[in-house]
């Protein structure tokens, strides 16, 4: 039934999809206290509060893509999606030791994958759903070619690993909220979030680079442009200090476009069996 709701939107144009998400994403925004809660929480608390209304608005075009980038053929998908800044990327993967793509929770990260993969293999790391009925649908949709995924568990960790021994790129994302064991608390906008380990672990393994990714969603429908941007933070030498220089890294990935980070998500959750936050980041 979902499939065929997502495949039916997917035939609409990318502008009517975002004109729909943008009036939805202020239906949700007016009607949920705790969605409009924790998103005015985390925006304010990040310093951008200034562009709430545009947050909001932003939100529901980023639900409303999804059938499209999802569901759509490729071909017309990646018309919408204009590379920037692909020399970076092309010199990481030059040197033969693998890349490591970082893409936070904004604008259209879902369509990042896809164009990567139009220029190199990629293994990109993602979480099984929890309802079975949006198993075949979220994994059947990120099936492409040259795209392959790897499940959030040790059998995936080790899918990584061998993309990056063999000189392939692999794809995380490190502001998801990690499970018990997966992480430790670091400074996230002044408040700690429990932030994965798993990226900072696999470039001391594998000594390849990080390489920051994002795709800013343009105004109007007309698409997205993909930019690629070098990893500068010093990890340090601790895996507390490994997470504040990747949380620091997305901190300022997101200031690039701070409208287009999705505030709602509970980033500051604790997972369960995790011991609670301390009272200020590592």
């Amino acid at each position: 039934m979902l499939f065929s709701l997502f495949r039916l939107l997917s035939f609409l144009p990318l502008p009517v999809l975002h004109l729909i998400g943008g009036v939805t994403g202020w239906v949700v925004y007016l009607a949920s206290p705790s969605y409009r809660r924790r998103l005015k929480q985390n925006i304010t608390r990040a310093g951008y509060r200034q562009h709430l209304s545009k947050a909001i608005t932003e939100s529901g075009k980023g639900i409303f893509e999804l059938p499209f980038v999802w569901c759509a053929s490729p071909d017309r998908v990646l018309r919408t999606a204009r590379i920037e800044n692909w020399g970076v990327a092309q010199a990481a993967l030059d040197a033969k030791t693998g890349v490591i793509f970082l893409t936070p929770h904004l604008g259209c990260f879902e369509i990042i994958a896809q164009s990567i993969a139009t220029q190199t293999s990629l293994t990109a790391l993602y979480r099984p759903p929890r309802k079975a009925a949006l198993k075949p649908l979220i994994e059947g949709a990120r099936a492409r070619a040259n795209l392959h995924l790897a499940p959030a568990n040790l059998s995936g960790v080790r899918s990584l690993l061998k993309a990056l021994k063999k000189g392939q790129a692999i794809g995380l994302l490190p502001d998801q909220v990690p499970q018990h064991g997966e992480g430790v608390w670091a400074d996230f906008f002044g408040k700690a979030a429990y932030t994965m380990t798993l990226s900072a672990k696999l470039q001391q393994m594998s000594g390849a680079p990080i390489i920051l990714s994002y795709a800013e969603r343009l105004s109007f429908g007309r698409g997205f442009v993909i930019r690629f941007v070098a990893f500068e933070e010093i990890l340090g030498d601790t895996p507390e200090r490994q997470a504040r220089a990747i949380n620091l890294a997305m901190e300022k990935l997101i200031a690039r476009c701070p409208a287009q980070y999705i505030w709602s998500y509970n980033r500051y959750k604790t997972p369960p069996g995790v011991a609670a936050a301390p009272e200020s980041g590592a």
